[in-house]
């Protein structure tokens, strides 16, 4: 089913991202989380594709096998890096044979060591142009990313808007937050989005936060403000189990704040553990729970 409809009909969405495993060991962690997290009947769940292509097959046997092995609604990210028109027209092509109906179509950051995206000589440098090969190729609801705090290479926020704008007219559904912590740029955001005319869902995107040094590192790549509040007591828990209790607080709250400012969708990034995101929304109150795995 298409992801557009999916949540046009539903009015809310709960929906989980995934990244694609190394070996069979961590696949089948990752199925073990996946059975667990379906006993939420997810919107949707997602699988990340990495720079350069490098985890294209991963990625493509992961949600074949979701689409073969479930009756989840399986969405590959795509993105440009190191991709020719032509590599992605064959790769859009193949999904769509094997009757995956969904993508979130991302430029997709540098490579590793390098600081500055480059486009493949027979490729594209914007989202923009991978949206417009997706309507292309045809068949698809497609998602683009959207940054509540600006993306790390805009100048400033109505710059980095109006391109938001111009990603989303070219045919877009619905729409993927950057992980935020502070929601006051989530709805700072939102309101700047109504102001500039965009209708499609948007749909916060929030990352428990388990590993504070970790997610230090994804906030400094991503830009992302990590509140002096969230950080402080995060660095003096006593204890791997008191961090997670406290980055589960912490998310649990948050989703309650956007909740009752009208938020009917959300996106967990789980880093493929299911502990920390089971908690979180049996707290909510989201669904039925999920059976043990």
């Amino acid at each position: 089913m298409k992801i557009g409809d999916i949540i046009k009909a539903r009015g809310s969405s709960l929906s989980f991202e995934f990244f694609p495993p190394k070996d069979a060991a961590t696949e089948a962690r990752l199925f073990q989380t996946i059975a667990t997290l379906k006993g939420y009947g997810p919107t949707f769940i997602s699988v990340t594709y990495g720079a350069g292509g490098g985890t294209l097959r991963n990625t493509r046997k992961v949600i074949l096998r979701i689409k073969e092995e479930t009756s989840l609604t399986p969405m590959p990210h795509l993105t440009c890096v190191e991709q020719s028109h032509q590599d992605l027209d064959n790769i859009l092509k193949d999904y769509k044979r094997h009757g995956i109906e969904n993508v979130l179509a991302l430029r997709g950051d540098p490579p590793k060591g390098t600081d500055e995206f480059v486009a493949h000589p027979d490729g594209y440098c914007y989202a923009i142009d991978l949206v417009r090969l997706v309507v292309l190729v045809g068949g698809y609801s497609i998602g683009v990313a959207v940054y509540p705090e600006g993306h790390t290479e805009a100048p400033d926020l109505e710059t980095d808007l109006y391109y938001t704008k111009q990603k989303i007219n070219a045919g877009a559904d619905f729409a993927i937050t950057q992980m935020f912590f502070d929601n006051r740029f989530f709805y700072n955001f939102m309101e700047r989005a109504d102001k500039a005319g965009i209708t499609i869902p948007i749909i916060p995107g929030i990352m428990p936060i388990t590993d504070i040094e970790k997610i230090k590192r994804f906030s400094q790549m991503s830009g992302a403000t990590l509140p002096g509040s969230i950080v402080a007591p995060m660095e003096k828990a006593a204890s791997p189990q008191e961090a997670l209790k406290l980055g589960i607080e912490f998310a649990t709250k948050q989703c309650e704040d956007l909740r009752q400012n009208g938020v009917k969708y959300f996106h967990f990034y789980t880093l493929n553990q299911s502990q920390a995101i089971t908690e979180i929304v049996n707290n909510l109150g989201f669904a039925k729970k999920a059976p043990r795995p």
